[in-house]
């Protein structure tokens, strides 16, 4: 049982496999307190799964996970129905939000979450770690806002760690609003900018055939990584245009 004033703490974990008849079973959807998973209408072989907020949060001193096992020859594409937003809470200290994803070899996974908002006076510390096979296939999207409109933005910190066949070859953080080292805001970084994100795409074609590091029309750069994977970062002045700019990325790496 959670102490009373320690936040909630909250696990939602899938699990995908093939089913034998050229489609995904989930063996595995177990949704707990705020985080509840509802399976979707797919299409062919993929399975789709959204993740539904229950309550409000995460607020200070919650703590809450999200896991999803893919197995081998299984496809999932994971969304969630409307933006997470962290808020301050009646707890002090920060709230945690952990992602861990792993993608089994012959394995494909669309993780495409709806943005993440950092409100004021919050302080959120997300962390997502990727575990591939060497031919596991991945579509990772992340988008962060710092505030709401007319808002200053929370203390908001990410991770975002991406292993292929035991090898980390993307290790990155960012941290931005009060409290976070200085220069978050200045030219080298978001140069003013309220929305971020990232667009990681895993394929194994891209091992023998990387793509080439450029800019991608305003506000975006996409660069090869070492192994199957390409990058993209993003920042644009709110989430409408910062979603446009990646889903442009996404075409052309699609091209």
């Amino acid at each position: 049982m959670t102490p009373p004033g320690a936040g909630v703490r909250a696990t939602a974990r899938i699990v995908a496999r093939d089913d034998g008849r050229g489609g995904t079973a989930l063996p595995v959807l177990e949704s707990d307190g705020p985080l509840a998973l509802r399976r979707t209408r797919g299409s062919g072989a993929e399975t789709r799964v959204m993740l539904v907020g229950a309550m409000s949060g995460p607020l200070g001193g919650d703590h809450f996970t999200v896991e999803a096992d893919i197995r081998e020859g299984a496809r999932l594409r994971l969304g969630s129905a409307a933006a997470t937003i962290a808020l301050p809470g009646q707890t002090k200290g920060e709230a945690r939000y952990d992602v861990r994803l792993t993608v089994a070899d012959g394995g494909e996974l669309h993780w495409l979450p709806e943005q993440l908002i950092s409100a004021g006076g919050s302080d959120l510390c997300v962390t997502t770690r990727i575990d591939l096979g060497a031919t596991s296939r991945l579509v990772l999207r992340e988008e962060q806002v710092l505030g709401r409109a007319g808002e200053e933005p929370g203390r908001l910190s990410s991770r975002l760690v991406l292993r292929v066949v035991g090898r980390t070859v993307l290790d990155q953080e960012l941290a931005c609003g009060p409290g976070a080292p200085g220069g978050w805001d200045g030219p080298a970084v978001l140069a003013g900018h309220r929305a971020v994100g990232q667009l990681l795409v895993v394929r194994p074609e891209f091992a023998e055939e990387p793509v080439t590091a450029q800019v991608l029309g305003q506000g975006a750069i996409v660069v090869p990584l070492a192994g199957p994977a390409a990058l993209v970062t993003a920042v644009a002045p709110d989430a409408l245009l910062l979603r446009r700019v990646l889903d442009e990325a996404l075409a052309a790496l699609n091209a």
